[in-house]
C-alpha cells in the first residue's frame, strides 16, 4: 500500500536540478515566432484609430494584428463571453490589449509595442467600490440576497448589538513561472501547449477562434510552475493569440508575459469591503447577524458570480447562527478582471466572520477563544456515522439543527475536538498570560496572540464540474502509465494520483509513470479547482485500475481454477489461489490470454444539489477543518510586525501523502498571512496599477516564515467516500493565515482601551492607524 506514505513529490529532481521543463522551455521548430500584446494606456475610453505602421517597420516583425484583422470574434471569457482577444473599440482596462505583434524574437515583438500611435476619447474610468456603487455599475441587476431566519426581528431582539465594516485588498497570484502559451499548426488541426490549470476550456476557446471542431485541437499541459487560480481563466488570451497567429503565418508561435505586462494584464483575487451589523447576549453568543459584502470584480465577468457566491458560502465559517442575512454586490470597474485565486472568494468570507466575532469578543471584555466556541456548530452526535463526540459542556450550543445559512446540515464538525487540542499543544493559556505581562513592561514593542478556525466546503459550486476522468494502461512488460484530467502546478497532485494506482494494482509507485495532461487522452476536464484535484481525478484512476484488477483477476482464476475474488494483488505480487506470481508473470498471462490492459475511469460526485439563485441546497460533498494559533510583534512606532510563531492543525481525513500535504499547510498559510499583511494592490486615480513588480509588490520571503512553526494533521478519516477517505488540502490551508491578521488586531489592541478596527492588508501603515485608534 503505497497511499499514506511521505513519497517525494514525481519531479523533486528535477525541480531542484534546473531540469523540469516548462511551456516555454519546450524546443520549438525552426522559425518560430514570438508575441506580445500593445496594450492600453488609458483606464476607460473609446478606440478612435490605431497607427501600427511604425510597429509594421520594426527589426524583426513579421505581422501585426487589430481587432478587424480576425478572421472570426476570439473571446477569452471563461462565462459570458465579455472579454474580446483584442479591443474592438470600448476601452475597459489600463492593459487591456489592444493589437498583436508576431516577430522573429520575444524582444523584437516587446520594442515594437511601444511604436504604436492610438487615439483614444478617454473617459472617467470607476475604480473603487465607492464609485461603482455610485454609478450602479454591476454585473446582476442588483445585490444577490440569501436568508436564514427572520433576521430583522433576532436583530431588533438582541440584549446587545454592534456595527462595522472591514476592508480587505485583493492579492496577485506571483506564480513563479509567468503566463505561457505555444501553438504548432498542423493539418487543419492545432496543438497547444499551455500554462493552464484548465485544458479543456483552453481546447474550446482556441477551437472557437479558429472555427474548428474541438476534436481538431490538442492541449497539452505538462506542469506549471505555479497556479493559485490566476491559470484557470487568465491563460486563455495567450493560447487563443498563439492559435490565431500560428493559423495565419502557418509557423509555430509562442508567447509569454514578462512580469510588469502579466501584472498588468492579468486578473487579481477580489477585492471586498464587508458592512455587518451582529445581534449578540451577554455572554457572546451570535443571535442574529446581517452582512453586506461588496466585491470589486474589474472589467468583466470573468468567474466573479462564482467567487462571490463562494463568499456568502463561507460567510458563516465555523459558526451556527440562528438567523443571518448575506447580501453581495458583484461591481464592475474599469481595472483588470478580478478572477479565481485559491479559496476562490472563502478567504474573504471567513474573514468578515472572524472580524464580527472578534469585534463581538472585545465589545464584552470577553475572551475571543471562548466566543468562538461558544458558538461553533455541534460535533457529530456520538453513535453516529464517523467519528467524534458530541460536544457539551459551557459550550454546547442548544440542539437545534445544525444547518448553514444556505440550508446544508453540517454532520461532520470536527473544530470542538481540534481547538482543544491546539490550544494544549500550543501552550496557548500559558503564553496568553506571558504576552500579557510582557506588554504591561513593553511601551513600544507589542506582542499579540490569536486563534482562527477554518469550515471550507469541498466541491465546485456549478455542480456539472464535479466529474473526472482518467485512463490507465498497462503494457507488457508490467509497466503502467497513467492520464488523467487534473493539472500539476506544483501541489504533488500527479505523485497522489500515481501513488493510487499504485496501491489499487499492487505495486510499487516506481512502476507507474503519469503522462502530460492531454485533451486527446481524457476529455472534457474541469479546471484544476476547488481543491478538487486529488477528490476528483484520484476517484477517476482509482476506478480505471480496479477495472483492469477485476479483468485480470477473472483470468487468472480461471487459468488456476479458483475464484476470482481470491486472487490479490499486494507487494509487487499476484497471488491466485495460494499460488504466487510476479506481477510482470501476472501481466504476461493476461496479455497471451488477449484480456484487455487498457481500461477509462469515470467519477462524479454524488449528493449535490444548489439553487445558486435561492441560495439553497447542497453545494458540497464535505468540509474541510482546520485551526491555527499565531504570535506576532509590533512597533507601535512605524506599525512594523513580525510572525513570530504558527501553530497549526490541519484536517486532511485520511492523508494520502502526509509530506506532501505538510507542505500544502505551510504554503497556504504564508500565502494566506501574506494576503492580509504585506501584499498590497495600489492604483493611481488614473487606474494604473503601481504595485506591478518585485520592487513594489511585497510577497512573503523566507525571512517572513515564522521562526516557529508547528504543522500537525488531524488524524480521522473523512466521514465522506472520498478516495481512500482523505480530504482535499489545496485551498483550506490558505484561511489559517487569517490567524495572523487577528494576532496583528490583537497587538494592537493591547496599546489602548477602543477598537482598533484594523484593516487588511495590515501594512505598517495601516497597523500604525490601528494603533492610534486603540488609544483614541
Amino acid at each position: 500500500m503505497t497511499v499514506g506514505l511521505r513519497e517525494t513529490h514525481d519531479s523533486a529532481t528535477l525541480h531542484v536540478t534546473g531540469q523540469a521543463r516548462y511551456v516555454d522551455d519546450i524546443p520549438a521548430p525552426s522559425g518560430c515566432l514570438h508575441l506580445a500584446f500593445g496594450l492600453s494606456d488609458v483606464a476607460r475610453g473609446r478606440l478612435l484609430s490605431l497607427d501600427l505602421s511604425a510597429v509594421r517597420a520594426a527589426p524583426g516583425v513579421v505581422d501585426v494584428m487589430a481587432a478587424d484583422d480576425l478572421r472570426r470574434p476570439a473571446d477569452c471569457s471563461p462565462s459570458v463571453h465579455d472579454e474580446p482577444l483584442l479591443c474592438d473599440g470600448p476601452i475597459h482596462y489600463l492593459g487591456q490589449p489592444l493589437f498583436l505583434v508576431i516577430a522573429t524574437s520575444h524582444l523584437a515583438a516587446r520594442k515594437a509595442v511601444r511604436l504604436a500611435v492610438a487615439e483614444v476619447a478617454e473617459e472617467r474610468p470607476i475604480l473603487t467600490i465607492e464609485e461603482a456603487l455610485a454609478a450602479d455599475s454591476r454585473f446582476e441587476d442588483g445585490p444577490r440576497v440569501w436568508t436564514k431566519g427572520d433576521t430583522d426581528t433576532a436583530m431588533a431582539a438582541a440584549p446587545r448589538r454592534l456595527r462595522g465594516s472591514v476592508e480587505m485588498g485583493g492579492q496577485e497570484h506571483f506564480y513563479l513561472e509567468g503566463q505561457a502559451a505555444l501553438a504548432l499548426p498542423g493539418e487543419g488541426q492545432m496543438e497547444v501547449h499551455s500554462s493552464t490549470q484548465h485544458p479543456s476550456e483552453i481546447q474550446h476557446k482556441v477551437a472557437d477562434a479558429l472555427g474548428l471542431h474541438m476534436n481538431d485541437v490538442r492541449v497539452v499541459m505538462r506542469r506549471m510552475g505555479g497556479g493559485f487560480g490566476g491559470k484557470e481563466s487568465q491563460g486563455n488570451a495567450l493560447a487563443i493569440a498563439c492559435a490565431v497567429a500560428a493559423e495565419r503565418t502557418g509557423r509555430a508561435c509562442r508567447m509569454r508575459y514578462d512580469r510588469d505586462d502579466d501584472m498588468v494584464i492579468t486578473g487579481k483575487r477580489h477585492e471586498f469591503r464587508i458592512d455587518y451589523e451582529v445581534g449578540f447576549d451577554g455572554d457572546g453568543r451570535l443571535l442574529a447577524v446581517d452582512v453586506i459584502q461588496y466585491a470589486r470584480c474589474g472589467w468583466s465577468q470573468d468567474l466573479s458570480l462564482a467567487v462571490a457566491d463562494r463568499a456568502m458560502l463561507h460567510a458563516d465559517n465555523a459558526y451556527l447562527i440562528p438567523a443571518m442575512r448575506i447580501t453581495s454586490h458583484r461591481l464592475k470597474t474599469n481595472t483588470q478582471s478580478a478572477t479565481a485565486f485559491r479559496g476562490f472568494g472563502g478567504p474573504q468570507g471567513m474573514l468578515g466572520m472572524e472580524r464580527i466575532v472578534e469585534h463581538v469578543a472585545r465589545d464584552l471584555g470577553r475572551d475571543p477563544v471562548e466566543v468562538r466556541r461558544l458558538n461553533f456548530y455541534a460535533a457529530p452526535k456520538e453513535g453516529g456515522p464517523g467519528t467524534g463526540r458530541r460536544f457539551t459542556g459551557a459550550h454546547s450550543r442548544p440542539p437545534e439543527p445544525p444547518t448553514t445559512p444556505y440550508g446544508m446540515e453540517v454532520t461532520d464538525f470536527l473544530l470542538h475536538e481540534m481547538t482543544e487540542e491546539l490550544l494544549a499543544s500550543s501552550d496557548f493559556e500559558a503564553r496568553r498570560a506571558a504576552i500579557r505581562d510582557w506588554n504591561a513592561r513593553s511601551p513600544i514593542l507589542k506582542k499579540g496572540l490569536a486563534y482562527a478556525p477554518v469550515k471550507f466546503g469541498i466541491s465546485f459550486t456549478l455542480s456539472h464540474l464535479n466529474q473526472a476522468g482518467a485512463l490507465v494502461n498497462v503494457y507488457r512488460d508490467g509497466s503502467v502509465l497513467l492520464n488523467h484530467g487534473g493539472t500539476e502546478m506544483g501541489q504533488g497532485l500527479h505523485r497522489k494520483v500515481t501513488q493510487i494506482a499504485a496501491s489499487r494494482l499492487g505495486i510499487p509507485v516506481e512502476r507507474v509513470r503519469i503522462s502530460a495532461t492531454d485533451t486527446t487522452k481524457v476529455p472534457n476536464t474541469s479546471a484544476t479547482a476547488a481543491s478538487s484535484g486529488a477528490d476528483l481525478n484520484g476517484m477517476a484512476v482509482q476506478a480505471a485500475c480496479d477495472t483492469l484488477r477485476d479483468r485480470m483477476a477473472a483470468h487468472l482464476a480461471g487459468l488456476h481454477q479458483t475464484a476470482p475474488e481470491r486472487v490479490e494483488f499486494e507487494g509487487g505480487m499476484v497471488t491466485v489461489g495460494g499460488q504466487a506470481l510476479t506481477w510482470d508473470a501476472a501481466v504476461e498471462a493476461c496479455y497471451l490470454g488477449r484480456v484487455s490492459l487498457s481500461a477509462t475511469g469515470f467519477y462524479a460526485t454524488p449528493d449535490l444539489e444548489w439553487d445558486r439563485l435561492r441560495g439553497r441546497g447542497r453545494p458540497f460533498f464535505y468540509f474541510s477543518y482546520g485551526c491555527s494559533v499565531t504570535e506576532v510583534v509590533i512597533d507601535t512606532l512605524t506599525g512594523e510586525n513580525r510572525i513570530l510563531r504558527a501553530d497549526i492543525l490541519h484536517d486532511c481525513g485520511s492523508s494520502l501523502n502526509p509530506a506532501l500535504d505538510i507542505g500544502q499547510i505551510e504554503g497556504g498559510y504564508v500565502q494566506g498571512a501574506g494576503w492580509l499583511t504585506t501584499e498590497e494592490l495600489v492604483w493611481d486615480d488614473k487606474g494604473r496599477l503601481r504595485t506591478h513588480a518585485p520592487s513594489t509588490y511585497k510577497i512573503p520571503a523566507v525571512s517572513d516564515r515564522p521562526a516557529v512553526f508547528n504543522v500537525r494533521l488531524w488524524d480521522a478519516p473523512n466521514r465522506a467516500a472520498t478516495v481512500y477517505r482523505s480530504k482535499a488540502v489545496g485551498e483550506p490551508p490558505f484561511m489559517l493565515g487569517i490567524s495572523a491578521f487577528l494576532a496583528l488586531s490583537d497587538a494592537c489592541a493591547a496599546t489602548g482601551p477602543h477598537w482598533p478596527d484594523l484593516h487588511a492588508p495590515a501594512t505598517p501603515e495601516r497597523v500604525r492607524a490601528a494603533v492610534t485608534r486603540a488609544r483614541g
